[in-house]
Formats: C-alpha cells, sequence, structure tokens
C-alpha cells in the first residue's frame, strides 16, 4: 500500500513577535518600530490563532504532513503557530534559520516527525545589494528511507515597480538553477526535490521560466540533461485562479514545482495524479478566509498600524496551495 504525504505552502503575512521582542536586534526595532505600532502579544495570538484555524482544516482536518511558511520573524512565532496546531495529535517538529532580510521575515519548515526524519538544512544566500530572504533548503528521509528534499522560497518583492525590481527575481532563479545542479551532482539525478514558495513572480516570467528553469512540458523536464522543474501552477492560470490579488486581479505568486524523479512513473516518491492522469495542485481556499466580490480574494489580517487595512478576523494576503505526494 502506498504511503500518501500531503505537503502544503504558505505565506502566512508578515507574522511578528511582539514589539518587544527580546530577539529582534536594535537595528530591526528601529526600522520596525512605526510599522509594528500596535502589535502587542493580543494581536499576535489573535494571529495565530486565525491562522492555525486554517492549517488544522488542511488535509481533511488532519492537518499537513509538512508545511513550509514564510514572512515568520523568527522561532518564537513559528513555536507559538506550532504549539497552536496540538489539537490535531501530531508530533510536530521546526526547522528554521534565522535569515538577514532587511525587514526580519525567514522562511521555514513544520514537519511531523512520525513521517519524516530531518536530516539537513542549508540557507543558500540570494547575492543582493540589500539583503533578502535566502533559498531555504531542507533534506528528509522518509520511513522507506527515500530522500526529499525541499526548497523554500521568498523572492524579492515587486514594491521598487515589477520591472524595476524583476532583476533581483532573476539573482534568485539563478541561484536556485545552481543549487538544483549542485544537489544533482551530490545526491543523484533522480533525486526527488519539490521547490516551493512565494516567487512574486507568475510561472511564466522570465526569472521562473528562463532562470529556474520551471517549465509546463513534463518532456523538457525528464529529459533535460540539467534539471528542470516541473510546475503544477499553469492549470491555474487558464482557470483564472490566482494565490494572490492585488486591485482584484489574481496573480499565481505561490508555486509548487517538481523536480523529474517525482512525476517520473519510475521514481520513488511521486507526486499523485488526479483520475485524468494530471498533477493536481490545491490552492486551499479555506471557506472562512475567502472573501466576496469579483475574485473569491484571501482575506488578510494587516497590522494596527495600518488601520485602513487591520482585520483581526483576517487571515493572510495570500492563499496556501498543497500537492499530495506517494511513495
Amino acid at each position: 500500500m502506498k504511503n500518501r504525504y500531503f505537503i502544503a505552502w504558505w505565506n502566512v503575512e508578515n507574522l511578528f513577535d511582539v514589539v518587544t521582542s527580546a530577539q529582534r536586534p536594535e537595528w530591526l526595532q528601529k526600522k520596525l518600530a512605526k510599522e509594528l505600532k500596535g502589535w502587542d502579544e493580543t494581536v499576535l495570538n489573535r494571529k495565530i490563532g486565525n491562522l492555525s484555524s486554517v492549517i488544522r482544516k488542511m488535509n481533511n482536518g488532519n492537518g499537513p504532513d509538512i508545511l513550509g511558511v514564510c514572512e515568520i520573524e523568527n522561532r518564537s512565532v513559528l513555536e507559538k503557530l506550532r504549539d497552536a496546531l496540538s489539537p490535531l495529535g501530531r508530533d510536530y517538529g521546526i526547522v528554521h534559520f534565522e535569515m538577514n532580510d532587511q525587514r526580519g521575515i525567514d522562511v521555514a519548515f513544520i514537519y511531523d516527525r512520525d513521517i519524516f526524519v530531518f536530516g539537513q538544512s542549508f540557507s543558500h544566500v540570494i547575492l543582493k545589494r540589500t539583503a533578502t530572504r535566502d533559498l531555504f533548503q531542507v533534506n528528509f528521509t522518509t520511513h522507506k528511507n527515500n530522500d526529499l528534499i525541499l526548497i523554500g522560497n521568498h523572492w524579492p518583492a515587486r514594491s521598487a515597480g515589477v520591472l524595476e525590481s524583476e532583476p533581483y527575481r532573476i539573482i534568485a532563479g539563478e541561484t536556485l538553477s545552481y543549487w538544483m545542479e549542485r544537489i544533482a551532482e551530490i545526491k543523484g539525478a533522480d533525486v526527488a526535490v519539490m521547490v516551493m514558495g512565494d516567487f512574486n513572480d507568475e510561472p511564466f516570467s522570465r526569472s521562473v521560466r528562463e532562470y529556474a528553469r520551471g517549465v509546463n512540458s513534463l518532456k523538457k523536464v525528464v529529459y533535460a540533461r540539467s534539471p528542470r522543474l516541473y510546475n503544477l501552477m499553469w492549470p491555474l492560470l487558464a482557470q483564472g485562479k490566482g494565490t494572490y490579488y492585488y486591485n482584484n486581479f489574481p496573480f499565481v505568486f505561490d508555486q509548487i514545482m517538481l523536480s523529474k524523479s517525482l512525476v517520473k512513473t519510475t521514481g520513488k516518491i511521486k507526486v499523485r495524479k488526479d483520475n485524468n492522469g494530471n498533477y493536481p495542485v490545491q490552492v486551499e481556499m479555506i471557506p472562512e478566509m475567502v472573501s466576496g466580490g469579483r475574485y473569491p480574494t484571501p482575506v488578510a489580517f494587516g497590522r494596527p498600524s495600518k488601520k485602513s487595512t487591520f482585520n483581526p478576523d483576517g487571515y493572510s494576503d495570500h492563499f496556501p496551495v498543497s500537492v499530495v505526494i506517494e511513495e
């Protein structure tokens, strides 16, 4: 009988620690003072409660087997989020690295220790004039002794303008491709690698398609001489769905991409196909976090310092995405 694992990713939208956090360095305290005005223990606990209520509903109410997250400030808030998942009865572990991002936000993973054995983690720096989030690689082993490597991404934002900021995301894409080459050299060409994250670009963007080498052709991935990634998100574009919305328009920023072993019929770990032979990726539109309007947009939480967008009943400005793999 095949084992099935539910793998999810979520940009949880500015999950900051309290304003007085001792874990925050002095330079960051000054930088975030205005942005985090009013962000106290009550607000943090409300945010944690809202996020955890969505996560607990994933995987038919069983919660994810692995959850990748971004926009978390430190291990402390990640532990609070993990602890809020205790009603699931799972033994969740954490893999986190304190990165040098200019806003102090990181990429991390929560995983079920009864299912996966943590091996190593690597924080791959993206060489940029001002620090941004690293690529975060985590090596797991399943109980059948198969390797599963996850790479979490949170690429530079578009806030400076789409074209003006594009070179930074191209750098991130090229960095990802470099490490895909190194992983294949060390672990073998058929190692299972799943790349996920908030790319702040879409599947058809140059940074993803040409530099990260994320494509929508299975043959280009399976028969490539050097690693390519199969991007699962292309069908969402045709369906008019998004994982993030701006000005009431959908963007597929949150993506999951696969190395060739995860789509080859001979792979020890494979992504589960649906009845039509497709590789389904799910945008987790949990009903309570979906607002009305032209599109089913996510209900953001925001920050008290910006009262026009602060909603203590909100969750995140991104939808989670998920996929099921089989072993």
